[in-house]
């Protein structure tokens, strides 16, 4: 049994354009007392084919995780365009949103992500150099492909922790600074019945 559960994922200003911030409303339990933070990363794949492409957009630690319910918003910078190959950018790629526990990853989140121009127009002849400004986001919230992972949550003092490879479709992630904390507004009353879902 998990000591953690997330039992409510809202994707928040869905769609948007492209340029804008993601933001995600998360909201979870804690079963057991926690000694760490729980870590969340948001990496978005640049490329289908090319791993390096991948950009980590942000990653923060959230605690101190005591038995209760919780919830906080989860915001991170878009990818940065000039990262990703101009052709990459029109089309549908993925967003992972991931939650570990001192170096293992227990939870996955993966969403289908389109992005195309706003305008009918502009899609049906598309410009023979992109405009990013009318390019517009939208994350297939409802549809989320979520993963999990049997980790544990009390290792031993003086033994490692990391988690050893359980998906064969699990990518590295980039290197990116220290996470930052994120502020995390207690629940009073248990959240029941709750799944992925988009901001209605």
């Amino acid at each position: 049994m998990s000591a953690v559960n997330i039992t409510n994922v809202a994707v928040l200003d869905n769609p948007t354009a492209f340029l804008n911030p993601f933001q995600f409303e998360i909201s979870y339990e804690c079963l057991v007392p926690l000694d760490d933070d729980l870590e969340w990363k948001l990496t978005y794949v640049g490329s289908a084919e090319d791993e390096t492409y991948d950009q980590q957009l942000e990653s923060v630690l959230v605690g101190p995780v005591n038995v209760g319910t919780y919830r906080f918003v989860f915001q991170a910078d878009p990818p940065d365009p000039l990262k990703i190959r101009e052709q990459d950018i029109i089309g549908v790629t993925v967003l992972l949103l991931t939650c570990s526990y001192v170096g293992q990853e227990f939870m996955r989140v993966g969403y289908y992500v389109n992005n195309d121009y706003d305008e009918e127009q502009l899609r049906e002849e598309p410009p023979a150099k992109l405009l990013l400004d009318r390019v517009q986001r939208n994350i297939l919230a409802d549809k989320p492909r979520v993963t999990k992972f049997p980790i544990n949550f009390h290792p031993e003092p003086g033994t490692s922790a990391e988690q050893p490879q359980q998906d064969a479709e699990q990518q590295q992630q980039p290197t990116s600074p220290e996470p930052q904390k994120a502020p995390v507004e207690p629940q009073m009353a248990p959240l029941e019945n709750v799944h992925i879902a988009a901001e209605q």
